[in-house]
Formats: C-alpha cells, sequence, structure tokens
C-alpha cells in the first residue's frame, strides 16, 4: 500500500483496539527507514493499544525533530492505558529535560490524573522558571483547597511579574471551586499565618485575587498602615480584587491617594471592575463608568473605559460610546466599541435603526479594515467570526 493507505490501516487498527497489531507497530516506530506518516499513525494506534510498556519510546518521541511524531506521541500518552502508567509518567517529572517536564504535566492534565498532583507541587517550588509555571498551571485546573498551602510556597517561589501573576491566579481558579465566596480566603489565610511576614506582605496580591471578606479586612489593613510600603502593597492587592463589590473603595482611594503611581493603578482597577456584571442594574453599571470617565486625566485611560464599555450590553451604553465620535484620539476605540456592542443580536435586532445608523458612521469614518468589516456585516444581518481572521 502507499504510505497514506497504510496509515489509514494503521489508525484503524487502533480505532478497533487489535491488540495483536502493538509488535508491528512498535516495529514500525522504531524502524528508522519508514515513512514518517505511517511512523506517526502508529505511534498514535499504540497509544489505543500499548500499556506503561511503551511508555519510555513515546516520552522519548515528546523530543522527535519530527513534528509529526511529536504530536503523535502526545496524543498517544493521553490515550495510553495500564495501571503504573499514570505513576511512571509523574516520576517523569523530576527526571527528565525540562521541556519534556512541561509536556508530560500537560499530558498529566489531559489525562485528569489527579494522583499526580503531588507531583506538580513539587515541581511547583523547583529552579526551573518554565517548570514552575506549567506545574502551577497544572495544579490550577486539578488542584482543590487542600492543595493550597502546597500553592502559597509555589507563588512565593514565583518570580516577580508575569511568573507570580500566572501562579497567583493559578491558586484564584482553586479558590473559586469553594462556592461560598467568603470561605475562600479561610484555607490561603491559615496558610499565611503560618508565615513569616514578609512572606506575608508578599502574598497580598493573592489574597486581593481571591477576595472575601477576611481577605479584605487583612488588605484594608495594610492600606491604613503608616508605613509606606505596606500602604502600597495593600492598595495594590485590592485592585487585583475579582469583583465590582470595592467599586466604591476604589473611588475613594482615588480621591484620598497622593502617590499618583497607586492612583493611576486604582483608576485601572476602576476602569475593569466598573462594568463588569453582578447584582447591579446596566444603568448604574453604566452611570459609574461615566463616573471613572470623568476621573481620567490622561487620553490612554479614556480609550480603556471605551474599550470596557461593551461588557455593559445596553443601548444606552451605545448612546454614550457615540458621544465620543467626534473626539479625533478617541474615535477609533469608539468605533470599535460600536461594532462590539453590535456583535450581540438581541442587542442590535430590537435597536436595528439605532444600530444601522451608529454603524453607517464606522463605515464612514473608521480607518480599521476590520472594524468596518464587522460593521458592515452586523448592518446586513450577518455573523462575523474574530478567529477567521486571527483577532
Amino acid at each position: 500500500l502507499k504510505p497514506t493507505a497504510q496509515a489509514a490501516l494503521i489508525i484503524a487498527l487502533g480505532d478497533r483496539g487489535d491488540a495483536s497489531a502493538r509488535l508491528a507497530l512498535v516495529e514500525i516506530v522504531t524502524n528508522n527507514s519508514r515513512d514518517a506518516t505511517v511512523k506517526a499513525a502508529a505511534v498514535q494506534a499504540i497509544g489505543a493499544l500499548g500499556s506503561e510498556a511503551d511508555l519510555p519510546m513515546l516520552v522519548g518521541l515528546l523530543s522527535s525533530s519530527t513534528p509529526e511524531l511529536k504530536v503523535a506521541a502526545r496524543t498517544s500518552l493521553v490515550q495510553l492505558r495500564g495501571r503504573e502508567t499514570t505513576r511512571a509518567m509523574s516520576t517523569a517529572i523530576a527526571e527528565a529535560t525540562p521541556a519534556i517536564r512541561i509536556a508530560i504535566m500537560e499530558i498529566l492534565v489531559e489525562r485528569r490524573a489527579v494522583e499526580a498532583l503531588p507531583d506538580f507541587l513539587a515541581a511547583a517550588i523547583g529552579n526551573d522558571g518554565a517548570v514552575r509555571s506549567a506545574a502551577m498551571k497544572a495544579l490550577g485546573q486539578l488542584g482543590t483547597p487542600e492543595h493550597l498551602p502546597g500553592m502559597v510556597n509555589g507563588v512565593l517561589k514565583a518570580e516577580p511579574g508575569k511568573e507570580r501573576e500566572a501562579a497567583e491566579k493559578a491558586l484564584m481558579f482553586v479558590c473559586q471551586r469553594i462556592e461560598n465566596v467568603d470561605d475562600r480566603a479561610v484555607l490561603l489565610l491559615a496558610a499565611i499565618e503560618r508565615l513569616s511576614k514578609a512572606d506575608q506582605l508578599s502574598l497580598l496580591s493573592t489574597l486581593g485575587r481571591v477576595g472575601g471578606t477576611g481577605s479584605l479586612t487583612v488588605i484594608e489593613g495594610k492600606i491604613f498602615s503608616s508605613n509606606s510600603k505596606e500602604h502600597g502593597l495593600g492598595v495594590r492587592a485590592l485592585c487585583n480584587w475579582p469583583d465590582a463589590s470595592i467599586a466604591n473603595r476604589l473611588l475613594e482611594l482615588i480621591k484620598s491617594e497622593s502617590r499618583p503611581e497607586l492612583r493611576s493603578i486604582l483608576l485601572s482597577a476602576l476602569i475593569r471592575v466598573a462594568p463588569l456584571p453582578d447584582d447591579r442594574t446596566p444603568e448604574a453599571r453604566l452611570e459609574l463608568l461615566r463616573t471613572v470617565m470623568e476621573l481620567c486625566k490622561k487620553d490612554s485611560e479614556r480609550i480603556l473605559v471605551l474599550k470596557r464599555a461593551p461588557a455593559i450590553r445596553t443601548v444606552e451604553t451605545l448612546r454614550y460610546v457615540l458621544t465620543f465620535f467626534d473626539q479625533p484620539i478617541l474615535a477609533a476605540q469608539a468605533h470599535e466599541a460600536v461594532v462590539e456592542l453590535a456583535h450581540h443580536r438581541t442587542l442590535r435586532e430590537p435597536n436595528k435603526a439605532e444600530f444601522d445608523a451608529a454603524l453607517d458612521q464606522v463605515l464612514a469614518a473608521s480607518k480599521n479594515e476590520i472594524v468596518r468589516d464587522r460593521a458592515q456585516r452586523y448592518k446586513n444581518g450577518q455573523t462575523w467570526d474574530r478567529k477567521l481572521v486571527g483577532d
């Protein structure tokens, strides 16, 4: 048979669960003269027919220079059966190269291998930043509240910046699996209380992301501190809050904060949370956004407000955004806000006349090809898929 036909037949053997074909498939994989497409098909089929005995070969292929084999090995390892397969993969997390360790953790997440969580916790406090990040991400996907103390160590080990932020978010995802908002920080606070004062300060940011009454009490204590560093950390932590319940507090602090850099952070946080859906009416959310706009002193801040405005899906928001069409620096973001609102058919269709008029203005003024294309399609009652244009 031609290689493509051989590959199809091999995949069929895997789909049939024909275990008698396993040895022949292994021979194909280890035969260097074989066509890459055929070898990739054999690797994929071994996932359905093999066992933990095939693990070393498949793990080795994760570093193959042939993309087809690498992808097939990954697919096969997700499917591979055997009582010891997951345990052997977990062991490899501590022994393989960083790239393979990361790939194995991702595969274990796909396998929903909760038994690997202790190995993730160990990797989260290792010396390789990329491996730590992958481990914390895996913990964020599979972890439970009982893993929070270990994840706290992972947050502290993470380098400040993007790695630390990602680690905090992974911990936040685990806390969010606790239904009661105020209970989410209880275990986290218990873990933090056992740490040094310096580490407790470092974790204020994490507390802010988790939210809840307990977190707020601790953070407010630091905001009121006469110590400049503690005050700044408290303000920054509050700016991580996951919902709009602290919007009024942010407003108060913006008006009283003397440090420009902290005021800017507070304003950015308020811009983020002001339009978030919650038990407030859309009218109240829009009114708060108007207030935020009045507090802005920079065009970059005003642009962020307009970018967040479409989160409030009402015709009143459309009317508000239209008022910025005649401001050259803000007009482009206002155009984009209009098409974002028009994206929602349930909002657009009942208010078709207003939206058509607004979309006509966008078509006449916008210099952005994608924005104009969206405006025309929405006006025509068509759909638009951002994935098709890589947006």
